[in-house]
């Protein structure tokens, strides 16, 4: 998520496109405060991994206090991991539509296990 910085700084830079009027004015004027399709692009797929990888941390860190086997565990971590990547390439290079829902869906597929072996887990020792 931190390669998004600089990513979204050297598209604003690149395609003179500012979100904000004090950055315009810094950068050449208010002319250049306007929205550009790659900037804007870019700020929603780094929404979409926030929104999607901060929830997997916290089930992940849950997930890892069970104690589950380890080979099992890197497994959903890689799957979730590979998934997520596809889908920002997907995003930002903007492929074609079934890639990124696929990918979007496989890299949910640890998130709903590690949920429901956390459930699991906690109905069990009640």
């Amino acid at each position: 998520m931190g390669q998004y910085a600089r990513l979204l700084n050297g598209l604003k830079f690149y395609n003179q496109a500012f979100a904000n009027p004090e950055d315009a004015l810094r950068n050449g004027g208010l002319q250049y405060y306007r929205d550009d399709p790659d900037v804007e692009r870019c700020r929603r797929a780094h929404r979409n991994d926030m929104e999607n990888i901060f929830p997997f941390l916290f089930l992940g860190a849950i997930y890892s206090m069970l104690d589950p086997n380890p080979t099992v565990a890197r497994i959903h971590f890689l799957i979730f991991l590979v998934g997520r990547i596809v889908h920002t390439v997907a995003y930002l290079l903007k492929l074609k539509a079934p890639t990124r829902s696929v990918a979007y869906s496989v890299a949910q597929m640890p998130c709903f296990s590690m949920a429901l072996q956390i459930l699991f887990t906690i109905v069990m020792r009640w």
